[in-house]
């Protein structure tokens, strides 16, 4: 099912496009409605997360969308309404982000020191989140949010998740063996028994290269939707939307790509290494 969050951006899409096609501009609709060109702006770009039902229906009647069309785009209102779980637990992670994460079809991910989200073992996250100093409940929820965000593997609706792991990170499980354990188990786990999933290392002998920057997400929709990028930082990442900053994100991506092990060659070196444990 398509999150929420990816209906309302649908929705803005939508609407914008039937008021294009009206030929009416946004100064045009206000005049109608008796609306502020900034409210319409903000339901156009997302902005106005929410908009009413009776709202979308009055755009729709002002623009003269009829029929079948109609009532898709007043169900897309409707169910860009829900409030999934993800909303709950907006205190240890960030919803919009997962919002999008939760409709992606494809995934890709470099974390640089860290092992990515989705990969997680409980053990490993909850170890992140008493080194980020949440208190023993905040960690706990975190670790619940993220075994719910992994459940996306088991849904049948992400088609391909690949993930760069740096060499660095693997490392930095040794300075706890059982947390180390059940890590290394958890990506043998995903890297084996889930045919969409994709794992490579970076080997530590490629030296700087061009992910050192920033850590990054490039998130792929179906249905002709655009792909967005997340890109991390110490107090929370930023959403990318340009296809300039996407491209960028991608083409970094790539280059990561060709320097990174074989996913044969990454399962044989954590066998290798959960033995080693």
């Amino acid at each position: 099912m398509m999150s929420p969050t990816v209906r309302r951006r649908r929705l803005s899409t939508e609407l914008r496009k039937q008021r294009v096609q009206a030929g009416m501009t946004l100064t045009d609709v206000a005049g109608v409605l008796e609306w502020s060109p900034a409210k319409l702006g903000h339901i156009e770009t997302g902005i106005r997360k929410w908009p009413s039902v009776m709202e979308v229906s009055a755009l729709l009647k002002l623009y003269g969308v009829t029929g079948g069309r109609r009532e898709a785009i007043l169900t897309l209102a409707r169910e860009s309404r829900l409030h999934p779980w993800w909303t709950e637990y907006e205190d240890v992670l960030s919803s919009a982000y997962v919002g999008n994460e939760s409709g992606a079809v494809t995934i890709e991910t470099y974390s640089g020191s860290l092992i990515p989200d989705l990969l997680q073992a409980p053990e490993y996250t909850a170890a992140l989140g008493r080194v980020r100093g949440h208190v023993p409940s905040a960690v706990e929820r975190m670790v619940t949010a993220s075994l719910k965000r992994q459940e996306v593997f088991e849904r049948g609706t992400l088609e391909r998740y690949h993930a760069l792991v740096e060499e660095d990170a693997l490392h930095r499980l040794d300075a706890d063996p059982e947390m180390r354990s059940a890590q290394l188990h958890r990506l043998i786990e995903l890297a084996s028994d889930c045919e969409q999933v994709d794992i490579r290392i970076l080997p530590a002998a490629v030296g700087l290269h061009a992910g050192a920057v920033a850590t990054f997400t490039i998130l792929g929709f179906d249905q002709g939707e655009p792909s967005l990028a997340f890109v991390d930082a110490p107090h929370g990442g930023s959403i990318v939307e340009s296809e300039e900053s996407v491209d960028g994100c991608q083409q970094v991506w790539r280059r990561l790509s060709e320097v990174a092990s074989s996913p044969e060659d990454t399962i044989t070196t954590l066998r290798r290494m959960a033995l080693l444990g």
